[in-house]
């Protein structure tokens, strides 16, 4: 295999979303435009997350090489400095939508995390797609439906939030911030 030449080297192992990105984004206001930063991961989610977060900051998202339990995610900076990073915009609380819950509103709740993480604790009628897998089930989703996106911190749920309304979705909110300080019913499918 043949040696990727990097200019900075980022030790994420251990950490959980969303500090991975949290701690990429750091290293990368380190480095001069065009420069590649390898981030080394042990969540599973970040292969995901990193891609879908370079996609929306302009950063070159190159691959991830995987060497046991240790994700090598290669991102190369954006050349253009003032590229910002997109955000989106519609967002609800909680307690909102543990609201919309309680009244029985027919919408739709997607759970972007990942699968492990959906098995041990998640809101009832919660449907889930891993953010890595969004993109390949997305015909499986409903234009017209209110869709409220969750995962544990509200970071990827930003990402898939994004991600379904550039395919043409309309009726998207991020749930914030997410299941990391969820206080409605849970449930768990591990026996």
């Amino acid at each position: 295999m043949e040696s990727i030449t990097t200019n900075a080297i980022l030790d994420a192992k251990g950490l959980a979303c969303p500090m991975p990105i949290v701690n990429t984004k750091k290293a990368l206001k380190t480095l001069e435009p065009g420069q590649v930063l390898e981030v080394q991961a042990t969540d599973r989610g970040s292969k995901a997350d990193m891609k879908a977060w370079a996609e929306s900051t302009g950063h070159q998202y190159l691959g991830t090489i995987e060497e046991g339990d240790v994700l090598k995610h290669y991102l190369r900076k954006a050349s253009n400095e003032e590229e910002q990073e997109k955000v989106h915009a519609n967002t609800i609380h909680n307690d909102e939508l543990l609201k919309k819950l309680d009244a029985a509103e027919n919408i739709v709740v997607l759970d972007v995390r990942e699968t492990a993480e959906y098995a041990f604790n998640h809101i009832p009628t919660a449907m889930s797609i891993p953010l890595g897998e969004l993109e390949d089930h997305v015909d499986g989703l409903n234009k017209e439906d209110e869709i409220y996106v969750v995962c544990r911190s509200g970071n990827r749920s930003d990402l898939a939030a994004q991600m379904l309304v550039k395919k043409g979705f309309t009726k998207v909110v991020n749930v914030i911030p997410g299941m990391s300080q969820w206080s409605g019913k849970t449930e768990s499918n591990i026996e």
